[in-house]
């Protein structure tokens, strides 16, 4: 069944018993997986070879589910996926979607294949995706490292994406979106992807799958940018969903380092463990917005074998637009992984950024962190998932104590007002105290601690506005940047409670203690 180009009957896959008598491709190499795709009719060739695919609808959004056996349906939690929210499935609503899924994909062609994360020292998880997508095949085939048989011998992998497109569930029964759902069931390794051909949801529920694995060897799972600049150090970002890490993060990966070797972005799935970061994606799938700084990846996307994910294409020529797709949210460039083949381990982080887009103002552009106040925003929802901080922060409060990284909220949403009111954060603003701070130029001058959130507050950088670094002087008046303040603070130590109060033991006390607005926050 594993065997690279075999076609076999699905009527049974490895517990998954679909009716019917449809065929699966099993592990087609990249040149066999372009030809079925073309011939398909799923995607255009471009003039020099790369497979453009058009899969975005105007408005659509991915919706996440998860199952969980004891809650009650319609229950949400925040977590930082695809669109921002996670719904609660009842077992029966997640099997009722199984089942129907099997059902539609009965009849269907499938190519499955078989992949691997590596994540260091921790070991390898193995992965299988089904689809009836050629192209998603391919996808996954760029975006992780190809099982060989021999790798395999008689062992499925352990985890399986289930991927239908053209299947539309029904709310009411099925209890996720009609249009662009992820149906997850970690505790038994199964995605099922419904109503949207998108990559990026394929690359979420891997995300979420492998999450499991990865903490039960000890590694801590995150969704960021990992950059080592041109000084040769290694700098971590994570926040918000368009909070701009991979455009901080691409300003510092230009250019080459100072031994003259080439430096290195990693952008997507990432491990935390003892030994440091690993980039737990091989290949690259990156927005064309993000490669002003990335020219060998712009150059990449005009070879044979790259995927470009609604991206213009001219008609005449096949010429790929990717001035134009860099305003399309959904658009993606997918690479194999021979631009970043090499050891996965990174080493441990020297900078942590934690970006956040502050809607009230309130915030300066940057600011410094103890490692109890990074655990705190970390938690507060401002970095990583808090539904996975929730789980992990016992971990990550370990790491941060292992690695010393420096640690920095950078605040790239509004100064001086409330969003509409206020100005955006200048992103050659953001680009310079990101680069002063990387460097150790801010380690030099004078600093002032905010006494609503108890960080430290550069108190001038040559360049810099210095109402970034005091909103309070670029609000109508002290006294109504104090009010925003406080709120958000109080914004800050409400979401902490819960974890609190879900798990005593989870939420540790350095963070507990770290609460935003509490003096205790500087000490």
């Amino acid at each position: 069944m594993k065997q690279t180009g075999t076609q076999t009957d699905h009527s049974r896959l490895e517990g998954l018993d679909p009716a019917g008598t449809g065929r699966v491709f099993w592990n087609l190499g990249m040149a066999a997986l372009c030809e079925r795709a073309v011939a398909r009719g799923e995607v255009r060739l471009s003039e020099a070879g790369a497979l453009v695919v058009t899969t975005a609808q105007s408005g659509q959004e991915i919706s996440i589910a998860r199952v969980d056996d004891a809650a009650s349906a319609g229950t949400l939690f925040q977590s930082e996926t695809v669109s921002g929210d996670v719904s609660v499935l009842t077992r029966a609503q997640f099997e009722a979607l199984k089942t129907d899924l099997l059902a539609y994909v009965g009849r269907r062609t499938l190519f499955g294949q078989d992949v691997s994360v590596e994540a260091g020292a921790a070991g390898r998880v193995t992965a299988r995706l089904l689809s009836d997508q050629a192209w998603h095949a391919l996808f996954v085939r760029h975006l992780m490292r190809p099982c060989e048989p021999a790798d395999m011998g008689e062992t499925a992998p352990r985890l399986t994406v289930l991927c239908a497109p053209g299947f539309r569930p029904t709310p009411e029964t099925h209890g996720v979106a009609a249009d662009g759902a992820v149906a997850l069931d970690p505790a038994n390794g199964l995605a099922l992807i419904a109503g949207t051909a998108r990559s990026e949801a394929i690359r979420a529920a891997l995300a979420h799958l492998i999450a499991g694995p990865l903490t039960d060897t000890g590694v801590l799972p995150l969704h960021g940018v990992a950059a080592i600049g041109t000084t040769g150090t290694l700098a971590l970002f994570l926040g918000t969903a368009g909070a701009g890490k991979s455009t901080l993060a691409s300003t510092l990966a230009r250019g080459q380092a100072e031994d003259g070797a080439p430096v290195r972005l990693v952008d997507g799935a990432l491990g935390w463990g003892e030994q440091g970061l690993v980039a737990l994606e091989a290949g690259a799938s990156v927005r064309p917005a993000d490669l002003a700084h990335a020219a060998e990846v712009a150059r990449a996307a005009h070879s044979f074998g790259a995927l470009l994910e609604n991206v213009a294409l001219d008609p005449a020529s096949r010429t790929p637009d990717l001035t134009e797709a860099g305003s399309t949210p959904a658009s993606r460039i997918i690479l194999p992984p021979r631009l970043t083949e090499g050891a996965p381990t990174l080493g441990p982080p020297a900078q942590l950024f934690v970006l956040v887009q502050d809607t009230s103002g309130a915030l300066p552009a940057i600011a410094r962190l103890n490692p109890a106040q990074a655990l705190s925003h970390c938690l507060g929802g401002t970095g990583t998932a808090p539904a996975l901080a929730e789980l992990h922060a016992p971990r990550l409060r370990d790491l941060l104590a292992r690695h010393a990284p420096g640690c920095w909220l950078v605040n790239t949403g509004w100064i001086g007002g409330a969003a509409g009111v206020g100005r955006r954060v200048p992103v050659e603003a953001s680009r310079r105290l990101v680069d002063a701070a990387q460097a150790g130029e801010l380690a030099t001058g004078d600093w002032r601690t905010d006494p609503h959130f108890g960080f430290e507050v550069p108190a001038a950088l040559e360049g810099i506005d210095p109402r970034l670094l005091d909103p309070a002087r670029a609000f109508a008046s002290r006294s109504a940047h104090d009010g925003a303040a406080r709120a958000l603070a109080g914004q800050f130590a409400a979401r902490l409670a819960r974890f609190e109060t879900a798990a005593e033991e989870t939420a540790p006390a350095q963070a507990r203690g770290a609460q935003p607005g509490m003096a205790v926050a500087a000490e």
